[in-house]
């Protein structure tokens, strides 16, 4: 009988009999009609997320063969199975909810099915961070192929794209500046091609940190999803996979400190999103790391953001790509980063860096080091009575006339409560006061929406009102922009401070002493906690059941606490 350590050798069925396992095995898999040369031969799996309900990854067929013609010429034998695909704005409440799903399913197929090493592709939002964790856990060799932007579109003479414009056009809608007809000409034109939104948004966020981690191939993360480099970046990705068979880079072990220093460095000269620290630090959990909100302001003091992208500037991911994409942004970083950090392809960053040839970098779009866009990073965490374990604030997307502020409280107590009021004429709302909205964080019913940007009140908006201070324990699509204080932990439905808070009182804000605050004596505020009832959902079945009880907070990465190395599940809350 064959190696029963490679190929479809690996991992057994248990018959009592291994012999016979391998025989059976066998004699199924040549009902597909493979040859018994190919069934030889090393097997690189492929994890496969196309989905109907995601039209991100509507592209994926074509990707696959591509991928397939990698593997075959490399000398291995591709076998494609599915997992789980979240479509981030098909699922209810939130994608958030499914991440940890995904990250299981991942897991335990890469571990469960035999394969040499496996081929993940995923783009949209959590489908990035969720394989990642996942391939982390599984500790098998492992490499990311990635969706790919989509190609902006057109509306009267002005380019489009997914999401920030679709922020943008629905706030003139709201305030009277659109009309019905034109919202609708506007919605046709957002996402015309496959890909993950057109800006640098999670999506795109997450792509680009992946090849910060070394876990996809130099220079494929900007590569738009319709151009012919994706399908070139995923065959090559193909013949990496079976490069990697009995390679000792597993994610693992590329994951460490050091790598995931360099993800954040790039993180905050993206100017990227805000769910990509939540992500970030899952990923990190996951190899035993902890991110504390302390180093990560320590980084954002001494990292500029050095590319001019919507939602934080004008440009867009294709443009990025033509401006030099990731390798011309580590270029510029390298004094920052640790060089010495291993890759999927089995060489150091610094040897990437010193091996690739000097391309074009379009100065409108990534930045100098030495002449950056901002001077500091784009997010900053925020601390004070209102956010003992912290808060984020994209502030490269936010109004710097807001960063020292102080003002009254306009306070939802819930989603529902927020769409119920806020666009009512009567509601009691200046610009200058702070909306704030409760539960709405991971412990909620709700699972951590993208509903912390809330929309500025109607009338308002009408006023011509486009930036307040907003601040919740919900997420943020990475699409978008404005003054808004997210992630506020501990959340308000696990009894955090934020659920004390009541209409009228003052919160102040203050970035420059990485600060949020609830004005409001420690006396009434504890009269306040005695008689607080907790909102925590009791789910009553299945994964809902297990989401609530395994949840950890933002702070934590929203992972569940059984799936952290023991060493850090066991501190965690």
């Amino acid at each position: 009988m064959a190696d029963r350590r490679q190929g479809l050798g690996h991992g057994l069925t248990n018959y009592g009999d291994q012999d016979f396992s391998l025989y059976l095995r066998r004699s199924f898999a040549q009902s597909m009609g493979y040859s018994r040369t190919l069934l030889e031969k090393p097997v690189i799996g492929i994890a496969y997320t196309a989905s109907g309900f995601n039209n991100c990854h509507r592209h994926f067929p074509e990707l696959l063969q591509a991928v397939k013609r990698g593997v075959l010429a490399a000398g291995a034998l591709p076998i494609e199975f599915p997992t789980i695909s979240l479509g981030e704005v098909f699922l209810s409440p939130t994608s958030l909810k499914y991440r940890n799903l995904m990250s299981i399913d991942t897991e335990e197929m890469v571990r469960a099915q035999p394969m040499d090493a496996v081929v993940l592709m995923g783009g949209c939002d959590k489908t990035v961070p969720a394989q990642i964790m996942g391939a982390v856990s599984a500790g098998r060799p492992a490499i990311m192929l990635v969706a790919g932007p989509m190609m902006t579109g057109r509306h009267r003479g002005e380019r489009l794209g997914a999401c920030t414009d679709c922020r943008r056009f629905w706030a003139h809608y709201r305030a009277g500046e659109v009309d019905e007809n034109e919202i609708s000409q506007v919605e046709g034109q957002l996402a015309v091609t496959a890909g993950t939104c057109a800006v640098m948004g999670t999506a795109s966020t997450m792509a680009c940190l992946a090849e910060a981690l070394g876990l996809i191939l130099p220079g494929t993360a900007a590569i738009p999803a319709v151009h012919a480099d994706r399908l070139r970046a995923a065959e090559a990705t193909g013949g990496a996979a079976v490069r990697l068979i009995g390679s000792p880079h597993t994610p693992d072990r590329i994951v460490n400190a050091k790598s995931i220093e360099n993800a954040l460095r790039v993180l905050l000269a993206l100017g990227g999103s805000t769910n990509a620290l939540i992500h970030l630090t899952a990923i990190a959990g996951r190899a035993g790391i902890r991110i504390s909100l302390e180093q990560f302001n320590r980084l954002s003091d001494s990292t500029p953001v050095l590319v001019n992208l919507k939602p934080v500037g004008n440009g867009y991911m294709e443009d990025f790509f033509a401006a030099g994409g990731m390798s011309a942004l580590l270029r510029e970083l390298k004094p920052l980063l640790h060089l010495d950090c291993m890759t999927a392809t089995g060489e150091t960053l610094g040897e990437r860096l010193a091996g690739e040839p000097t391309v074009y970098i379009d100065r409108s779009v990534i930045a100098a080091l030495g002449e950056p866009f901002e001077p500091v990073g784009g997010l900053v965490a925020l601390f004070g009575n209102l956010a003992p374990r912290g808060a984020v604030l994209k502030r490269s997307a936010a109004d710097a006339k807001l960063f020292e502020h102080e003002g009254r409280t306009v306070v939802f107590s819930s989603l529902a409560d927020l769409a119920a009021r806020i666009d009512d004429p009567a509601l009691d709302v200046t610009p200058q006061d702070v909306l704030v909205l409760q539960n709405a964080g991971p412990h909620s019913s709700e699972c951590m929406p993208e509903a912390g940007y809330l929309p500025i009140p109607k009338k308002l908006a009408k006023q011509g009102v486009k930036d307040m201070i907003r601040v919740s324990d919900a997420r943020m699509s990475g699409t978008a922009y404005g003054t808004i204080v997210l992630h506020v932990t501990p959340d308000a439905a696990s009894g955090g401070p934020l659920a004390l808070v009541r209409n009228g009182d003052q919160i102040r804000l203050s970035v420059k002493e990485r600060r949020i605050d609830l004005l409001v004596d420690e006396a009434e505020l504890k009269q306040r906690a005695a008689a607080m009832k907790t909102c925590a959902p009791q789910a009553e079945r299945g994964y809902a059941k297990l989401y609530a009880r395994e949840i950890l907070g933002a702070d934590e990465g929203c992972d569940f606490k059984f799936l952290r190395p023991s060493a850090l599940a066991s501190s965690s809350s």
